[in-house]
Parts: structure tokens; C-alpha cells; sequence
């Protein structure tokens, strides 16, 4: 079991969706805590985050396996969510 932890950034673009996506965005950093690398997860490019998609939004977030710690550092929509990484 991993404990998920949210950086500011991605609380405050959480707090930003609209109640149907906000849901289902949150089951899927849910279900990070068991599983931080599921089905359709890939490496972000040059950067060592990691991503998995909901809808048209993508969650950008790092893995510690040695504290047992994901880190949630972007909740945004895909036409934004690379920009400035």
C-alpha cells in the first residue's frame, strides 16, 4: 500500500473540475495507492514523472518505492497538462 500525497498544483486544478470529472479523477489517484503503475501508465518524456489518463484529463505524478509514496504533482486536461514540464 502506497500513501498519495497531493502537491498544491494539483489540489487547486482538483478543486477547478466540474463535479463529474473531479470524481473520476480522484477514484483514479485512489487507486494509485494500490497499484502506482497500472495498465496504460507511461514514462513522461525527459522528466521521470509518470502519467495516466482519465477522460480528457491526465495525472502526472512521481513514485517512491522505497518510502511506499506517490506524489501528485499535476491534475490538468491534455491540451494543457505538458506545458511547462
Amino acid at each position: 500500500m502506497y500513501r498519495v500525497d497531493l502537491r498544491r498544483q494539483a489540489q487547486r486544478a482538483l478543486n477547478k473540475l466540474e463535479k463529474s470529472d473531479f470524481q473520476a479523477v480522484i477514484e483514479s489517484i485512489k487507486g494509485l495507492a494500490q497499484t502506482p503503475r497500472p495498465r496504460g501508465i507511461e514514462k513522461v518524456k525527459s522528466t521521470g514523472l509518470w502519467r495516466i489518463r482519465q477522460g480528457d484529463y491526465r495525472i502526472i505524478y512521481s513514485i517512491d518505492d522505497g518510502e511506499h509514496i506517490v506524489t501528485v504533482v499535476r491534475v490538468g486536461h491534455r491540451r494543457e497538462i505538458y506545458r511547462g514540464l
